[in-house]
């Protein structure tokens, strides 16, 4: 069980809320106070999770992301102001797998973990137990080893977004509410104020780039969901 969170927040009294709640759920907790120190540790392969803080003395919480998405693929939670969507959304697009806006309550910070524990632990489960490898087009994802392949090329994604790619592709096709984008990849009920879905679909969109008739990959379905598009010559092939 993947049960090693760092926090790094620079609010003592909250670290140490965070820490005695986390311990009594089952966590392992360690926690740092500056950002410099934070990333270096974050990106040492001994925790299972980091809590991030945006605002940080010495380098902020996006350049820690950063430095850690440099060099670790370790989930991370984001922790901003409350109503502050353009660090929400600047911090998905860096890589954090989710986010929290201050304050919160506890159980939900520990919802959020339960969640991205449960798409983590699908890493050490096997292929047979995940179905088998899905091929779309020239992309090709291995739910047993959490591997994706854009024709020889591998594409380097965070957790959720390889949740939410593995979605499209089984139902490749075939349009996705949000909703269900939500529920699944996020392990959570879509709120109607959340744009997490949105921005990872457009992350996945950059980091995909276009089909190689020039074609978009992703196409948004308004006031749905997404939908994958099989290629030209698979749909004329069916």
């Amino acid at each position: 069980m993947y049960n090693r969170i760092f926090v790094i927040d620079d609010d003592h009294e909250l670290c140490t809320l965070l820490g005695e709640y986390l311990k009594g759920e089952g966590f392992v907790v360690e926690t740092a106070g500056e950002g410099l120190l934070g990333s270096v540790k974050a990106s040492s392969g001994e925790f299972d999770l980091v809590v991030l803080d945006v605002m940080l003395p010495g380098i902020n919480g996006f350049e820690v992301l950063r430095r850690i998405r440099s060099s670790s693929s370790v989930p991370v939670v984001m922790l901003t102001a409350r109503g502050e969507e353009v660090d929400r959304i600047v911090g998905l697009e860096l890589g954090a797998d989710d986010y929290l806006p201050k304050p919160f309550n506890p159980r939900e910070l520990v919802a959020r973990i339960r969640a991205i524990q449960r798409r983590q632990t699908r890493t050490d489960k096997t292929e047979k137990e995940y179905g088998r490898t899905v091929i779309v087009g020239d992309m090709t994802l291995d739910p047993g080893r959490r591997t994706v392949m854009q024709g020889q090329n591998s594409i380097s994604l965070t957790s959720l977004e390889f949740s939410v790619l593995e979605m499209l592709l089984s139902k490749a096709g075939l349009v996705i509410s949000r909703e269900e984008l939500c529920q699944q990849a996020l392990g959570r009920p879509l709120n109607s104020f959340d744009r997490s879905i949105d921005v990872h679909m457009s992350s996945l969109r950059r980091k995909l780039g276009p089909a190689s008739d020039g074609s978009d990959r992703i196409k948004s379905v308004r006031g749905i969901g997404y939908i994958f598009l099989r290629p030209s010559t698979e749909e004329n092939a069916r």
